[in-house]
């Protein structure tokens, strides 16, 4: 089993912690450590377990685990040589045919327009029932593919059974699996446990990243995928590689499209296109950059194999942090920026959609941790949501959105599936004089995660509800998305990361000298509509929140007066991508009394299974 808890942004250097979660069902008062798998699953009266056991229904399909046929798995043969003997598999020698059919839907034509499904998904919620479960992907999926031979996994928490278990188990044994991660103190337990796991799997190499800041975390979540047909996968998400992050919690995947190796033609003949932000050729920069920054010796390997792919089908942009100082370098498109100086230089070239003169652009970030950001606002307003706010519009409205944080409150941590152990890993601290003067100029934008609590019950009317599906699914996920204006029908950019709200995170604010400080390694992608424009023609492509599914619903598309005849009610030809909503909308402010949920914090009201909740302490 994994030790500790996700807490990257804390402000002091990482301790092993319990949590006290005691139950009141029965009189008598039993505690659970935080890390045990029986945690939070005391039986509920009947009454109470009727009620919830029809929340949870889950069809057949869901309730098998994807495990191997039980046919032996042989990788295909490489290309034969002149003698007619089949050549050693490996990257270079393995004939690739097409790579193998996803059975995401895209590309739907429907009424003039052409409907994509959304470039992000959504894990699976093991308590959900199956229509909160259309579309989703759990680790298994990534993982379960028998033609994996080698696979890179960067995390913060990992249980090692768990990340072994979710391999085919005809090739369980034979994966190179590396593990990257942030333990590097002889004494901490999770180091100690890792090294101890890793004896069961000799196919295991743990690789310990270079941690130069006190203050600072391993915390990206990365898969790297090599296959034996010669195509390797990247895959970037927000959970840790530990159970209760891919059964109940909210957390999101963007997974690349199988990457062929370059052909001798390609390679000779094409142009690169690294100063293209959004382009295959600038995130395969970036991301190589980011590899070399652990160092030769521990990611030399792969940074040398993945030189070998080709790249050109992805339509992202990469945002990563590593620990550093950096000076600015906005204009220099050949320097490897991190933080929000990256995220900035990146903004800065995506067109922001016009609107109406009485409208404004409204950024939602969505977040599982707050650390501690100063007593005022000079930071988060100065240095992160400046950058946030970047755009090639050169409006000043355009430059001045409107921004709301998404963050649970302890109530609905309290109604999750998970009740209190869920709450382990979300963070935001309250206790001190400090810290409530944050709370106090970040409270007008706090939203609710659910909304749905007593008190918010008749602040939306039903009817102007879009339901995601993930109410009770605490979130661990990050996103950061830029709707188009107030309605939030219509979206410029979005991002999945691992990063939180946090300067450990994307950055300090910039010294005298022009330098950031950046504390931790995290790493998401951010996508925007121009990257499916045909011909350069952005305007012709919408992207649109999306619920419950992954791919667009058969709707008129959005007219603009910009594109020519709007005199007509017929819908204009367009490309429409979805993007798959973890949150409601529209959105549920906090009220005066609502707080945000505070893991160092007390709790006596029990959660749905009967535990109160007893804070973090030092053991």
């Amino acid at each position: 089993m994994a030790l500790g808890v996700d807490s990257n942004d804390s402000d002091r250097p990482f301790k092993r912690r319990r949590v006290e979660v005691t139950e009141v069902l029965s009189g008598s008062e039993t505690q659970s450590e935080p890390d045990s798998p029986t945690t939070g699953l005391t039986l509920l009266p009947e009454a109470h377990r009727n009620d919830r056991e029809s929340q949870s229904a889950l069809s057949t399909d869901q309730k098998q685990s994807l495990t191997s046929l039980g046919r032996p798995i042989t990788p295909p043969q490489g290309r034969m040589n002149a003698q007619g003997q089949a050549a050693s598999l490996d990257s270079s020698s393995v004939s690739q045919t097409k790579p193998p059919e996803h059975k995401r839907k895209q590309g739907i034509q429907s009424n003039q327009s052409t409907m994509h499904s959304s470039p992000f998904q959504l894990t699976r919620i093991r308590d959900l029932a199956a229509p909160n479960n259309v579309d989703t992907v759990g680790i298994k999926d990534i993982l379960g593919d028998p033609l994996i031979k080698e696979c890179w996994q960067f995390n913060y928490l990992f249980d090692i059974d768990f990340l072994m278990s979710a391999f085919d188990e005809d090739v369980r044994n034979l994966v190179q699996v590396k593990v990257v991660h942030g333990s590097w103190k002889k004494e901490d337990p999770r180091r100690i446990y890792l090294l101890e796991a890793a004896k069961q799997y000799p196919n295991i190499q743990l690789i310990t990243a270079y941690m130069p800041e006190p203050f600072g975390t391993h915390h990206s979540k990365m898969m790297i995928l090599i296959r034996h047909d010669g195509y390797a996968q990247v895959v970037i998400h927000t959970a840790n590689i530990v159970p209760p992050d891919w059964t109940n919690m909210c957390q999101a995947v963007w997974r690349s499209p199988l990457l062929p190796l370059v052909s001798f033609e390609d390679s000779n003949q094409k142009t690169s296109t690294i100063e293209e932000f959004g382009s295959g050729d600038r995130f395969k920069f970036d991301l190589l950059a980011y590899l070399r920054a652990y160092g030769k010796a521990k990611t030399g390997s792969i940074t040398d194999q993945l030189k070998d792919y080709d790249f050109s089908s992805i339509r992202a942009a990469l945002i990563a942090s590593t620990p550093c100082k950096q000076k600015i370098s906005l204009d220099d498109l050949e320097e490897p920026m991190w933080g929000w100086p990256s995220l900035r230089r990146l903004l800065r070239t995506i067109p922001s959609t016009q609107v109406a003169k009485d409208e404004r652009a409204h950024i939602i970030v969505q977040i599982s941790s707050i650390a501690t950001l100063g007593q005022t606002d000079k930071w988060l307003a100065g240095s992160f949501l400046s950058a946030l706010s970047s755009t090639s519009a050169s409006t000043a409205s355009a430059k001045n959105p409107k921004v709301s944080i998404i963050f649970p409150t302890a109530d609905e941590i309290r109604r999750s599936l998970d009740g209190y152990q869920s709450g382990t890993s979300i963070h935001m601290r309250l206790q001190s004089a400090a810290q409530a003067k944050q709370l106090s100029y970040m409270r007008p934008m706090f939203c609710h995660w659910a909304g749905d609590g007593a008190q918010q019950a008749s602040a939306t009317p039903a009817t102007d509800k879009r339901e995601a599906g993930r109410r009770r699914a605490a979130p661990h996920i990050k996103t950061y998305i830029r709707f188009t204006d107030s309605s939030m029908t219509s979206i410029d950019w979005a991002m999945v990361t691992s990063a939180n709200l946090s300067t450990q995170a994307w950055g300090a604010a910039a010294n005298v000298s022009g330098e950031v400080r950046i504390c931790s390694w995290e790493i998401g992608v951010v996508v925007w509509p121009g990257l499916w424009a045909e011909d350069g023609n952005a305007e012709q492509v919408d992207m649109v929140p999306v619920f419950k599914q992954d791919t667009p619903v058969v709707q008129k598309v959005r007219e603009t007066a910009l594109n020519g005849d709007s005199t007509n009610d017929q819908p204009i030809a367009r490309t429409v991508m979805g993007l798959r909503m973890p949150y409601d909308l529209p959105l549920v402010p906090y009220g005066d009394d609502d707080l945000p949920w505070c893991a160092t914090s007390n709790y006596t009201e029990p959660d749905w299974m009967g535990h109160i909740y007893g804070g973090f302490h030092n053991s």
